[in-house]
């Protein structure tokens, strides 16, 4: 089963598809922007600056990602987009959580001060959600897509991620 887990920054997405990817057994995807940084020794913010002027970053990181999935049977891709661009995912589940929350979440893995993490986690959103509109006429505000949405505001990751082993075990047993 293709398992596709998307959510903007802060809501658990990495940390709850790991331990997804753990209790199922399915390898984990989640070839990120981060990732992408390293690769071509660059600072994270550096290269979110350049994909804001050259696309191809974007197209790159995605392509990447989507071929990554389908060269698997079973895998869980995590990404921002993973819900629209795995057109062949079985389950698409879309990750949620207040501004406030996921900034609190990216201050505590990343420091500097709440309110400094609020306004950052902010200013990315809007400018994620413009992006995949212009790019791949996305709207990533609109879980519509997804067969299962789940606030994660008020659950730890091993609850969130539960919820998801047993929806699986559940379509598998179907």
């Amino acid at each position: 089963m293709r398992i596709a887990i998307s959510g903007k920054s802060g809501c658990g997405n990495t940390t709850v598809s790991s331990l997804v990817s753990k209790e199922l057994g399915y390898p984990l995807i989640n070839f990120t922007f981060r990732n992408l940084a390293e690769e071509r020794h660059m600072e994270f913010w550096d290269l979110a600056a350049l994909a804001e002027k050259d696309d191809s970053i974007d197209f790159e990181l995605d392509r990447r990602q989507v071929e990554m999935a389908l060269a698997q049977k079973d895998c869980i891709l995590a990404s921002r987009l993973a819900i629209w661009m795995l057109k062949e995912a079985d389950l698409k589940i879309y990750l949620d959580a207040t501004v406030e929350e996921r900034a609190r979440r990216i201050h505590k893995r990343e420091g500097g001060t709440l309110e400094e993490k609020i306004a950052e986690t902010t200013a990315r959103d809007a400018k994620d959600t413009a992006r995949y509109k212009r790019l791949y006429d996305i709207d990533n505000t609109d879980s519509t897509v997804a067969d299962i949405l789940i606030d994660t505001t008020r659950k730890s990751a091993a609850e969130v991620a539960h919820i998801i082993v047993h929806e699986v075990r559940s379509r598998e047993k179907g």
